[in-house]
């Protein structure tokens, strides 16, 4: 299909009917509507009136250009993103996004977002993180030519940190808090374009969560329509960015129906859970340490409150041994995940509801993104028969 983008505009979340031009990206959400307390992020505007008949017939297949019609304009050259499998677990079905090209469902994010940078001119990229998004958005920033700096925490994995700089990125390791602080700067003082978020509640890029519109359309060719689909959530562009995607097929007379959407977040924070509880946009929350470190948010961005309450979905929160069960498992059937992504299945374990329709669980990550991988270390064996037949023992062999 690969046509051009039916992009028209921006549209602010806060306030639908305020709406801004395409270019540039805006990448500090809605000025006419946030707060100094609450930034509402802004979303990107299609001619839905002008998409191709056949567009959601296509095979998926690796590659989000094949959905360009309802994507940004795509000047980033492919990585080869998307078109990721559907296994069955446990009468579910496991969205498997490690298989992306740098192993996480971020490579859809930053196909359209260092599109943004290039469309705008910017001389290079910046992000603050300290996994997923860093790494991916130093592979499309490669792919593209562009210098690219990530902010990554100090306590980041060494192998995150050694994963970023393979493309050339520079990884400066400071404290969590000075992420962003330095980020602003260095966007405003370089001119580098900012791939993350830069609000006081998340915003993050305008174009970012289409790229996640794509696991929908992919899930429409899979699986039909879920009744349910269990996203793994931090600031909740994910979340956002699945429903819009199956929003679209319905709007455009697609699909009859949409899934509820439930977010899984850890319980030492979970913002998004307490948003909803509370009846608003955004809050921030108090993080206790959880190992689930790619979800452990201290604030949830509004994407994710629109996500679940207008598909009358629900918010799960879960422990780290609930997740690590999940993971476990997950393992021992041949999938291999970071924790944060195993917080789906644990999600769709822990509400204990049955449903009338398919279940998605999306995983985001590979487990190679885990804290403490690669640490134990490895006590050589004795290789005589005896003490090799006692250790097979002991696994029960």
């Amino acid at each position: 299909m690969n046509e051009d983008s039916l992009a028209v505009g921006q549209r602010s979340l806060g306030d639908p009917s305020i709406t801004y031009p395409l270019w540039p990206p805006m990448t500090r959400g809605c000025p006419e509507t946030s707060t100094p307390e609450i930034a509402y992020p802004v979303e990107v505007d299609y001619a839905y009136d002008k998409v191709p008949a056949g567009l959601f017939d296509q095979e998926i297949g690796p590659d989000l250009g094949r959905w360009a019609p309802l994507l940004p304009p795509l000047h980033a050259p492919t990585l080869g993103e998307g078109g990721t499998p559907l296994i069955e677990v446990e009468g579910v079905f496991l969205k498997d996004e490690s298989r992306n090209p740098t192993w996480s469902h971020k490579d859809r994010l930053n196909r359209c977002t260092v599109s943004g940078a290039l469309g705008a001119g910017a001389p290079g990229v910046v992000a603050a993180s300290s996994g997923n998004h860093g790494a991916s958005a130093a592979a499309y920033a490669a792919r593209a030519g562009l210098p690219c700096i990530i902010l990554a925490s100090a306590d980041s994995p060494p192998a995150i940190r050694d994963f970023i700089r393979s493309y050339g990125a520079v990884v400066l390791p400071v404290p969590a808090g000075e992420r962003w602080p330095l980020m602003r700067r260095i966007a405003d003082e370089l001119g580098f374009h900012p791939v993350s978020n830069l609000s006081v509640t998340h915003t993050g890029h305008g174009f970012g969560p289409e790229g996640y519109k794509t696991i929908a359309y992919e899930l429409h060719r899979q699986v039909g329509v879920p009744a349910v689909v269990f996203v793994p959530t931090g600031y909740g562009e994910l979340i956002y960015g699945v429903w819009k995607g199956f929003a679209e097929l319905h709007r455009l007379g697609v699909t009859s129906a949409t899934p509820r959407m439930f977010s899984c977040e850890p319980v030492a924070g979970g913002p998004l859970a307490r948003a909803l509880a509370t009846g608003r946009p955004a809050v921030s929350v108090e993080v206790r340490k959880s190992l689930a470190y790619a979800i452990d948010c201290p604030v949830n961005g509004y994407r994710g409150v629109v996500a679940v309450r207008d598909s009358g979905g629900g918010a799960v929160l879960l422990t780290d041994e609930e997740m690590a069960t999940a993971q476990r498992d997950l393992a021992h059937r041949g999938l291999w995940h970071e924790l944060s992504s195993a917080a789906a299945l644990a999600g769709y374990r822990k509400l204990g509801e049955r449903f009338d329709g398919p279940v998605v669980c999306v995983s985001t990550s590979s487990g190679f993104k885990d804290l403490g991988v690669g640490a134990t270390p490895t006590v050589p064996l004795d290789p005589s028969w005896p003490a090799v037949r006692e250790v097979l023992r002991a696994h029960g062999m």
